[in-house]
C-alpha cells in the first residue's frame, strides 16, 4: 500500500468530544474497530486511516450539533457518503469523527413543473431515479458507482453522461451546508439562475468536505428522452477510435454518452459479462431525443466511424440490449480485475483537451508497456476524460514503484497538455502533489479561503491542499 501521511492528533479533544456526542447520540455513535475501518475505507492503494468514531445523524440540525461539538474541542470531522471515492477522501489522518450521512436519505420535494427536486445528501443517484421514473424525469449524472448525491456534489462528480448533461457543478442549483463553526447556510433558492453575491454553492461543490458538510441539495432534473438508442463500433487502433470521437464532437452530434474501451478492457468485458465483441478498441455511444433524431445521430456517427476504419457498427434501441452493453461498461472495474486474479486495481484518471485525446491515450498505453504494467484503459472520452487501471501485485515493491511512477507520469502528462490531473476522481490525498503543479499560485488562494472558513482545520484535514500552500 501507499503510506498516507498522518497528522498530529488532539487526544484530549477527541476524548472529550466523543463523550459529549455519545450522550447526545447513544447507539448512533459507534466506536467498534470494524465500522471505523470501513469509514476509513479507500478503494485505491492508500493506507486506511480510521476515524475514532462514526456518528449517524438524521437531520441538518444534528449535523450542526456534531460540528459545533467538534469545533469547540478542535476535533476533525470527515463527511462520509457511500465510500466509493478513489483518492483517500474519507481517511482520517488526524483521527476524529466520521459523519455518516446515509440515514439522511429522503427525497424532500419534486417540482416536476420546474424540473428540479430537493434531496438529503444520503440519497443515492439510483434511488433518486427510481423515485422520479413515474414522473417522466431523471437525474443524469452517472459516475458508475451508486454514489450518494451529497458525495457526488462534494467531489464534483460527472461520469458517462457528462458530455451532454455536464457535471454536478452544472446540475446543482443550490445547497444547504453546515460550516466549520456549526452554522447552517443556504447558498440560494430554486431559481434557474442568479446574480446574487458570491457563488458559494460552486465553492462547496468539489471542496471534498474541507469547507463544510452538504446537508441538502436542490438539483436540476431532465425529462426522460422520448427515444434512447445505443451504438457500438470497433476500431483498428485506439488512435482511430479517439479521432472518431474528436470528429463526432466537432461535427456537433449531440451524443449523450461516448465511451472508449481499449483492447484489454474489451477482453475483460467479454470474459466477465459474456459478450462476444471483437477484441480491438471499442466505442460505446448513447443518443437521446425523438425517434427520428436518435436514429439520425446514430447514422451520422456510423458514417464518421467508417472514415476512421470503424467496423462491426451496430445500433440498437431495445432496452435489453442497451442495458446489457452499459452494464458491462459499469462493471469494468470488476471485469478488469479478472485479467490478473489477486492483483489490486489502482484506478486513476486525467482529462485533456479533446484535440489531445488520441495522443494522450496512446502515450499512456506506450508508457504502461515500457514499465511492464498491465493497465486497461476506459474513458468518458466525449469530454477528454479517461481512466487507467494498473493491476498491481501489492507484495512486489518494485512493481508498486513502477505503478507509482506511471501514475505520476500520467498526471504530469495531462497537465503538460493543458489538461487536469483529475477529470472526476478529485484530489483527496492521492493527487495533492499535482494540484499545485496544475494551478500554481491559485492554490495559495484556495489555502487562504480554507484558513478563513476553517481556521482550526477540522473539516476533512489532509485533503486537497499540501501543507505548504
Amino acid at each position: 500500500m501507499v503510506q498516507a501521511t498522518a497528522l498530529p492528533r488532539n487526544e484530549a479533544g477527541i476524548g472529550t468530544a466523543l463523550g459529549i456526542l455519545k450522550q447526545q447520540f447513544g447507539d448512533r455513535l459507534q466506536t467498534g474497530a470494524t465500522i471505523r475501518e470501513q469509514h476509513g475505507h479507500t478503494t485505491t492503494w492508500i493506507t486506511n486511516q480510521s476515524p475514532d468514531a462514526v456518528v449517524f445523524p438524521h437531520t441538518t440540525q444534528e449535523v450542526a450539533e456534531i460540528v459545533k461539538t467538534c469545533a469547540a474541542h478542535k476535533v476533525p470531522v470527515i463527511a462520509f457518503g457511500t465510500g466509493t471515492s478513489l483518492e483517500g477522501h474519507v481517511n482520517a489522518p488526524a483521527g476524529g469523527v466520521s459523519v455518516d450521512l446515509t440515514q439522511m436519505n429522503k427525497v424532500l420535494a419534486v417540482h416536476a413543473e420546474d424540473l428540479d427536486c430537493v434531496v438529503q445528501p444520503g440519497v443515492t443517484r439510483e434511488d433518486l431515479n427510481t423515485h422520479l421514473r413515474d414522473q417522466g424525469l431523471f437525474f443524469p449524472i452517472d459516475p458508475g458507482a451508486n454514489a450518494s448525491l451529497g458525495g457526488m456534489a462534494a467531489t464534483r462528480a460527472s461520469g458517462t453522461n457528462a458530455v451532454r448533461y455536464g457535471t454536478m457543478r452544472d446540475n446543482v442549483l443550490s445547497l444547504e451546508a453546515v460550516m466549520p463553526d456549526g452554522q447552517i447556510i443556504r447558498t440560494g433558492n430554486r431559481a434557474k439562475k442568479s446574480s446574487a453575491g458570491y457563488d458559494l454553492a460552486r465553492l462547496l461543490i468539489g471542496a471534498e468536505g474541507t469547507l463544510g458538510i452538504i446537508t441538502e441539495l436542490t438539483l436540476r432534473l431532465h425529462g426522460i428522452p422520448e427515444a434512447i438508442s445505443s451504438a457500438r463500433c470497433s476500431f483498428p487502433t485506439v488512435d482511430a477510435a479517439c479521432r472518431a470521437v474528436m470528429m463526432t464532437i466537432q461535427y456537433g452530434v449531440p451524443v449523450a454518452r461516448i465511451e472508449l474501451l481499449d483492447e484489454l478492457s474489451v477482453k475483460a468485458a467479454n470474459a466477465y459479462s459474456g459478450l462476444t465483441l471483437p477484441e480491438t478498441p471499442l466505442l460505446l455511444l448513447e443518443f437521446h431525443g425523438s425517434d427520428a433524431s436518435a436514429a439520425e445521430q446514430a447514422e451520422i456517427f456510423g458514417q464518421i466511424a467508417e472514415e476512421f476504419g470503424g467496423t462491426d457498427f451496430a445500433a440498437t434501441s431495445t432496452t435489453e440490449e442497451r442495458n446489457k452493453l452499459w452494464q458491462a461498461r459499469h462493471d469494468m472495474y470488476w471485469a478488469s480485475l479478472q485479467l490478473r486474479p489477486g492483483a489490486k486495481g489502482i484506478s486513476t484518471d486525467v482529462c485533456v483537451p479533446i484535440s489531445r485525446l488520441a495522443e494522450a491515450v496512446g502515450a499512456a498505453q506506450d508508457k504502461a508497456a515500457e514499465l511492464d504494467l498491465l493497465a486497461p484503459i476506459v474513458g468518458h472520452v466525449g469530454d477528454g476524460n479517461f481512466h487507467t487501471l494498473p493491476l498491481i501485485d501489492m507484495d512486489d515493491a518494485e512493481e508498486v514503484r513502477r505503478a507509482d511512477e506511471f501514475v505520476g507520469w500520467l498526471n504530469d502528462l495531462a497537465i503538460s497538455m493543458e489538461g487536469t490531473c483529475t477529470g472526476e476522481h478529485g484530489i483527496g490525498q492521492g493527487k495533492r502533489p499535482y494540484l499545485e503543479k496544475e494551478l500554481g499560485q491559485a492554490t495559495h488562494y484556495m489555502a487562504a479561503i480554507k484558513a478563513a472558513l476553517d481556521p482550526d482545520n477540522i473539516m476533512n484535514p489532509g485533503k486537497i491542499l499540501t501543507d505548504h500552500t
